[in-house]
């Protein structure tokens, strides 16, 4: 615990050099969620409208209720680029789509604040396309995101529901500098291997190969030490990191995971047969983290009645509070969006007869770093469910915390 409280101030340090010390509000990048009526269109391009509409009725679907949501978003879209424009501040829109592509760069240089619209899948968007490595710049563009549709969607990391109903008060507040930064830490991805090649990735938002990457980063030979340990002569890092988590595991779902992990650098191997692992911030720490490790108070009383004497009075007090304990249980899982610990978390890893090995492997701890040794046949590593490069069979990878990769963001009470 002292040890991650003086990583902790040493980061807390680091990120005051990534502060502005004179942010003026003057340009704004808002970039709009992807619709499900707008998908269904780009998925149907040769349809009318009305055909359009009649194809997804035929199908089941709740027309009225996805048009609904479409208008709902326009409008509050509408409203968000409206206050800023009310407080003398230039704006330019992208949509979820256009924001992918490497033409996005000249624009993101051109923002003092990028403003995701709908949900937090917009707003991991626009974080990775953020991301130093990604843009080509050393410029940190602050982000501030506002939630569409609060009724719908919980929006995490948009700003606090109350601003839905009123964007102009946020955009007031942001404008006169009432403000706090934040720091969010994020997860870079290092491939190490002999040649410095990384294979092309996938979008997985698009479904079609992603070709940047191979110019956008440049190999490095690895120093002495490092390429003893790892067996590797050359390191490469993908230009994009991750916000929530990174997760490595086998394309099929159903096929076990065979992975070797190496945690902050230290002589042990731990090697575990499992279907996936993730490797997750602290901003992530209430998404799959949560999902993955959170316990449901059925759990809890299953638990207490496997004790012995489990008719103990004592016991039936706490078998009432089972709910309790096991949303306690489940909010001691988060931890700080700018803690600078990677937390690593071992899908349904196998425990019988030699697995995993050694048997005091954890699967959950904290970290500094990971290193990830793919035994897998068909596998990926996937960056915050976006963005997937193959990991097959003698793949590595090394996963860390770099305080100059954190998310500038705005925050507000």
């Amino acid at each position: 615990m002292l040890k991650s409280k003086k990583l902790l101030q040493q980061f807390a340090k680091e990120y005051a050099n990534f502060t502005p010390t004179n942010f003026k509000l003057k340009r704004a990048l808002v970039v709009t969620k992807l619709s499900r009526y707008e998908f269904e269109q780009q998925r149907n391009p040769q349809l009318s409208r009305e055909q359009l509409e009649k194809k997804l009725r035929d199908r089941g679907t709740d027309v009225e209720m996805i048009l609904y949501l479409h208008n709902l978003h326009k409008d509050f879209e509408k409203r968000v680029v409206q206050s800023f424009q009310d407080v003398g501040c230039e704006v330019k829109m992208a949509s979820r789509l256009e924001f992918r592509s490497s033409l996005s760069k000249d624009v993101m240089r051109w923002a003092d604040v990028i403003v995701p619209v709908g949900g937090d899948g917009t707003f991991l968007l626009s974080a990775g396309r953020a991301s130093p490595l990604f843009a080509l710049s050393q410029q940190k563009t602050p982000i501030v995101g506002f939630n569409s549709d609060p009724l719908h969607s919980e929006g995490r990391l948009m700003l606090p529901k109350h601003y839905s109903d009123n964007p102009a008060d946020a955009v007031a507040r942001i404008k006169s500098g009432d403000f706090k930064w934040m720091h969010r830490s994020r997860v870079r991805t290092t491939f190490l291997g002999n040649n410095g090649e990384i294979p092309e990735s996938t979008d997985l938002f698009r479904h079609i190969e992603v070709k940047m990457e191979q110019v956008t980063t440049k190999p490095e030979l690895l120093d002495q030490n490092m390429a003893r340990k790892y067996k590797a002569r050359m390191k490469r890092v993908l230009p994009y990191l991750a916000l929530n988590e990174v997760f490595i595991g086998e394309h099929l779902s159903a096929r076990v995971s065979h992975l070797q992990l190496v945690l902050d650098h230290q002589d042990v191997v731990n090697k575990t047969k499992c279907s996936g692992l993730c490797v997750s911030t602290g901003t992530g720490s209430t998404s799959w983290h949560t999902s993955i490790n959170r316990i449901t108070s059925r759990c809890v009383e299953d638990l207490l009645k496997s004790l012995p004497n489990s008719s103990l009075p004592d016991l039936s007090t706490l078998l009432a509070s089972s709910e309790e304990i096991a949303q306690q249980y489940n909010r001691n899982l988060l931890f700080a969006p700018d803690d600078p610990r990677l937390c690593y978390s071992v899908r349904e890893q196998i425990c019988v007869g030699v697995w995993p090995m050694p048997k005091t492997f954890k699967e959950r701890d904290f970290g500094q770093s990971v290193f990830v040794k793919s035994h897998c046949l068909d596998a990926n590593l996937v960056i915050d469910g976006s963005i997937m490069y193959p990991f097959n069979d003698g793949a590595k990878a090394l996963l860390e915390v770099h305080p100059e990769d954190a998310l500038l963001t705005i925050a507000l009470d």
